[in-house]
């Protein structure tokens, strides 16, 4: 089973958890809002998705004047990948990261911060530019978009579901003996639901995340810089954490976040030492 076939079945379940909350919201008008209310939200992401993570990340165009070197490195890869030149971005921040964005690789961005500009070396930087690259030509930054929008919008509808099983639900326990059972139901649904989304936008981008790693370092033509420059990044993230929004988190090629074992245990990310194990595995 290949991942792309086992992300867009992770999609589907994700689509199908959506209905289902809709459903325990309001019947079969619940179910047809949340398809509508899904169907809207991805439209969307879909045409929006990059100019909204751009500006919330504070990231600012840069032509070739400005950084020469970035426009260099990035034009000699996207030639490699075959894909056309995206954009590029720079984040004003000593913490260091990067992140693709984009519908489509003729409509793709790339932001890297001034940190990890400071940090790496040129193989190194080349490794995680590789890695942004990889993002764009297998799509990786729509499925993303779409899996978060759609685990954003069952976190959201379930919300409304709990409050609708608590008041709107109990008032119908008082006239109807089933009524009980159907807030239980409803409040079931409405708490397990984001949790299992958020566990399959975990696994979504998880596996894409392995993905870009592999494509990256074969469009680099070595895997070693990308190894490198996760090690790095890695230790600088856990003295420099980066001040940005959990919506947007799992985009970044290190976990911006940082926090105990708990917020380990359910990032978007791989481990480290796992992706660096994987990557000096690959042979050339």
């Amino acid at each position: 089973m290949t991942n792309l076939f086992k992300t867009g079945v992770l999609l589907a379940v994700l689509t199908s958890l959506l209905l289902v909350i809709g459903g325990a919201l309001g019947g079969r008008g619940g179910l047809m809002v949340a398809l509508l209310f899904a169907l809207v939200m991805n439209f969307v992401s879909y045409w929006f998705s990059d100019r909204i993570v751009l500006s919330m990340s504070g990231a600012q165009p840069v032509d070739e004047a400005q950084a020469p070197g970035l426009y260099r490195i990035v034009r000699t890869l996207a030639l490699r990948a075959g894909i056309p030149l995206p954009r590029i971005y720079l984040m004003d921040s000593d913490a260091p990261n990067a992140f693709a964005t984009g519908r489509n690789p003729e409509h793709a961005a790339v932001a890297v911060t001034t940190g990890i500009m400071r940090i790496l070396d040129e193989t190194e930087l080349e490794g995680v530019l590789a890695h942004e690259l990889a993002h764009i030509k297998n799509r990786d930054t729509l499925i993303m978009t779409i899996a978060a929008t759609m685990a954003g919008a069952i976190s959201h509808l379930a919300t409304m579901a709990q409050w609708s099983a608590m008041f709107g639900g109990m008032r119908r326990s008082d006239d109807d003996d089933s009524g009980g059972g159907s807030v239980i139901g409803t409040l079931a649904v409405a708490i397990l639901a984001p949790i299992a989304a958020m566990l399959i936008q975990m696994a979504i981008s998880r596996s894409r995340e392995y993905q870009a790693d592999a494509t990256g370092a074969r469009i680099a033509g070595r895997s070693e810089g990308l190894a490198r420059s996760l090690e790095k990044l890695e230790m600088a993230a856990n003295a420099i954490p980066m001040q940005t929004s959990p919506a947007t988190a799992h985009l970044y090629i290190v976990n911006p976040l940082r926090g105990g074992a708990f917020v380990s245990l359910f990032s978007t990310h791989p481990p480290i030492e796992e992706r660096v194990a994987r990557l000096r595995a690959m042979r050339f």
